[in-house]
């Protein structure tokens, strides 16, 4: 089967032939799903946010008839219960979640794809793992440090102003230089209205900055409690402890998994997620292929950065290195 021509560089759209629930501890359930082939080659995708969840379409950047796709929403995200919960959610805890899984589906090893959030969780659990990984596709590189949380939360005006006023509209002024610990007030306050009202703002605000031109209809979905609620609490849950990573910690483990092959693709107009750190990632990494997007922005489904991450997974294919 090749890759659906002209109209889409995705595979057709597939629904799982097994899905499940993973209990992890006595309050977090995960969602998890299996789709394509079941005898055939494993590779874990990892959504972003975090919180952010699953959508259908993400079945779609695999050959059905090659891959094993395996998929999960993080705790607190998507179909995963309890929705929104940051007790007992740490990168620690989501690297042990995906052993879990691994575990519970007899998998040894698999290819390791996350985009944005995901590919911060991908290299954190692959230099945990390194022997669990055959290689990873990464996408809107985030390395999760203070520079980064610093430009999401205001360095994104000078591209996207009107949507920044709208992020902070609902912030007074004297709160406004501490935007972090406002939110953060109004996410985790024993006010259930105002815990949605902060995050649906805060996750339309990330909503209206992913793509190189406007989609509204992202913003609104974004914007739905299903999404908010996950997005919104979890960003700032992991923005407010550094991701559970000390500063630079990914780039300073990078020679765990040197030796495996990867994939990094990024959008030369991201704004959520600044080429800078894709490329001190291949600095560090020299081996990994480096793919900029010449017209794409953040988005998995920029049309040039979804080209290049079915090329990847095909080239993984390819190459027989799984």
């Amino acid at each position: 089967m090749s890759a659906t021509p002209a109209l889409s560089p995705l595979y057709p759209a597939i629904a799982p032939y097994r899905t499940g629930r993973l209990p992890v501890g006595d309050l977090h359930t995960l969602y998890w799903e299996e789709c394509g082939n079941p005898d055939g080659a494993a590779v874990l995708f990892l959504h972003g946010g975090p919180g952010a969840g699953l959508s259908p379409q993400h079945r779609q950047f695999f050959d059905p008839a090659y891959y094993r796709i395996v998929l999960f929403d993080q705790r607190g995200a998507g179909q995963s219960t309890p929705l929104g919960e940051t007790l007992e959610n740490s990168t620690d805890l989501l690297i042990d979640d995906i052993e879990r899984l691994r575990a519970l589906l007899g998998i040894a090893q698999w290819l390791v794809f996350g985009g944005s959030w995901g590919s911060t969780l991908a290299l954190a659990y692959g230099q945990a793992h390194p022997d669990r990984c055959t290689g990873f596709v990464l996408r809107g590189i985030f390395l999760c440090t203070r520079s980064e949380i610093d430009w999401f939360l205001h360095g994104v005006k000078m591209f996207f102003p009107q949507e920044h006023a709208r992020f902070v509209a609902d912030i007074p002024e004297a709160e406004r230089a501490g935007l972090l610990h406002a939110y953060a007030r109004r996410l985790f306050s024993s006010d259930a209205a105002e815990n949605l009202q902060a995050a649906r703002t805060w996750s339309r605000y990330e909503g209206s900055c992913l793509h190189l031109l406007p989609h509204p209809d992202v913003a609104d979905q974004f914007g739905s409690a299903a999404v908010a609620l996950g997005l919104g609490r979890l960003e700032a849950h992991y923005f407010l402890h550094d991701a559970f990573l000390s500063e630079d910690q990914l780039l300073r483990n990078v020679g765990r998994i040197r030796h495996l092959p990867a994939v990094i693709i990024q959008g030369r107009y991201d704004v959520v997620c600044p080429p800078v750190s894709a490329w001190r990632l291949h600095e560090a990494w020299p081996e990994a292929t480096f793919n900029m997007i010449e017209d794409a922005g953040h988005a998995a489904f920029e049309p040039g950065i979804a080209s290049a991450l079915v090329r990847a997974t095909d080239q993984f294919k390819r190459d027989g290195t799984l």
